[in-house]
């Protein structure tokens, strides 16, 4: 077993057992379970945002500098998957070496695999190896596919939403979901021209949801104990904070926004009810990704048995009633 070694903070049996999920090793599981009950200490933090609004430099600059105050960093680096091995391109570990040498951080590059949240199922396998471990911080930083704001708000307790000057932010802010999603607005590249424009687009739709946000509020999440989406604890504002990461400015101040947002929902309760969201959302993809692979199976032995691609071709049978028979076979109708 490597939970025993990666208690005892052994880096090399973390990233055997985080290699073991990412390929799907059944071995995994039951070592993933064990390191459970070590998990609940870590500040998860999302960064998400589009292509190319510096998302790992923000990242490596916020490394160095929760470093500084003495805590442990772990990154998660959602990588784009290499179009001939499915594996991750690796971009962010190269850009983040500074920090090989440090044994407070661990940098753990992941592939999409085609997932369109922009998250893989492995994020919360490593998270799990890391928050076992203890690192203090475990930051995720996304792809910037679009749709993975929708993943990232289910798999941290602090959201950062990265926004950029020139990329067509203003339409991306305009998104009905963004101000659900974001705890804290990064405006990097804050030295380029358009950025107050930016930052006064965030400030006016704020004011014109806030209404909004205070029904959502009311309506709260006690009443379901396992929510698949998070609504908002609070109407507050949400911080917006001006940065240019290569040159180190705004960075501390975005790492205090941070620890506020962290501190305030312990205060509120609210970070039980982002966990509640965040085990939930694990528990759906575990159930998806066994489902899948049975169906796979199942599917297979038809083909193997009754040749069903060439039923399905001739017109013999239907796509619904396969899947209805596949349904049947897995889950018989009670008597």
């Amino acid at each position: 077993m490597l939970v025993e070694k990666i208690l005892a903070g052994d880096i090399r049996a973390a990233a055997r057992l985080m290699r073991l999920a990412d390929d799907r090793d059944p071995s995994a599981r039951a070592q993933l379970a064990a390191l459970f009950p070590h998990t609940g200490r870590a500040h998860i933090v999302g960064i998400t945002g589009n292509p190319g609004a510096g998302k790992s430099t923000l990242v490596d600059m916020l490394v160095k500098r929760f470093r500084s105050t003495g805590r442990t960093v772990g990154v998660v680096a959602i990588d784009p998957s290499s179009p001939f091995t499915g594996g991750a391109i690796l971009g962010d570990r190269i850009r983040m070496q500074r920090h090989a040498a440090d044994p407070g951080v661990f940098i753990r590059s992941l592939a999409t695999r085609g997932h369109l949240g922009g998250l893989s199922r492995s994020t919360s396998d490593v998270v799990t190896v890391l928050d076992a471990m203890g690192f203090d911080m475990v930051l995720i930083e996304t792809v910037g596919v679009g749709q993975d704001e929708v993943d990232i708000v289910r798999n941290a307790h602090t959201s950062v939403v990265v926004l950029v000057p020139g990329l067509g932010d203003e339409i991306q802010i305009m998104k009905a979901g963004l101000l659900e999603v974001a705890d804290v607005f990064a405006v990097n590249k804050a030295d380029r021209p358009g950025a107050e424009r930016v930052i006064a687009e965030l400030e006016t739709i704020q004011q014109i949801t806030v209404s909004q946000a205070e029904l959502r509020h009311h309506r709260g999440t006690d009443n379901n104990p396992w929510p698949v989406q998070q609504a908002p604890e609070t109407t507050a504002r949400i911080p917006i904070l001006k940065t240019v990461a290569p040159r180190n400015e705004g960075i501390a101040e975005l790492a205090e926004a941070i620890d506020r947002h962290g501190d305030s929902i312990r205060q509120s309760g609210a970070w039980e009810r982002r966990e509640r969201v965040r085990l939930a959302d694990i528990i759906h993809a575990l159930l998806r990704e066994r489902m899948a692979a049975e169906f796979e199976s199942r599917l297979a032995e038809l083909e193997r048995t009754s040749g069903i691609s060439r039923r399905l071709v001739s017109r013999k049978t239907s796509p619904y009633d396969v899947a209805e028979k596949l349904l049947a076979s897995l889950f018989p109708p009670s008597v």
